[in-house]
């Protein structure tokens, strides 16, 4: 199983594709896959049937996978996508920025 360099929760800027420069939450990640759920990046249309009755089909906008490559985690120092590197603090691994130093965890 692959490792992804991104977690649930971070704050990520998308680096290429058509949402080049969108900043999102990151919503879910699939490290079989490399891939990861930005909110409010890549949005696909879903058509949904409707399965029961009085319940409504139509057509819902959902955030779509990215390649974990294709995004960078945001660093509020820098203001910026940037790489991370990581460093033991103590007993604990600890991500950090690899330009300014900043502290993700």
């Amino acid at each position: 199983m692959a490792k992804l360099h991104i977690k649930k929760g971070d704050t990520v800027v998308v680096l290429s594709g058509d949402d080049k420069g969108v900043q999102g939450e990151v919503i879910a990640t699939s490290p079989a896959e490399g891939k990861v759920l930005v909110k409010g990046a890549n949005i696909i249309h879903k058509h949904l049937k409707a399965r029961k009755q009085g319940e409504t089909g139509g057509i819902v906008d959902a955030e779509g996978a990215i390649y974990a490559s294709k995004v960078a985690l945001y660093c509020p120092k820098c203001k910026a996508g940037v790489r991370v590197k990581n460093v033991m603090d103590g007993d604990k691994k600890v991500r950090v920025c690899a330009k300014c130093g900043y502290k993700f965890n």
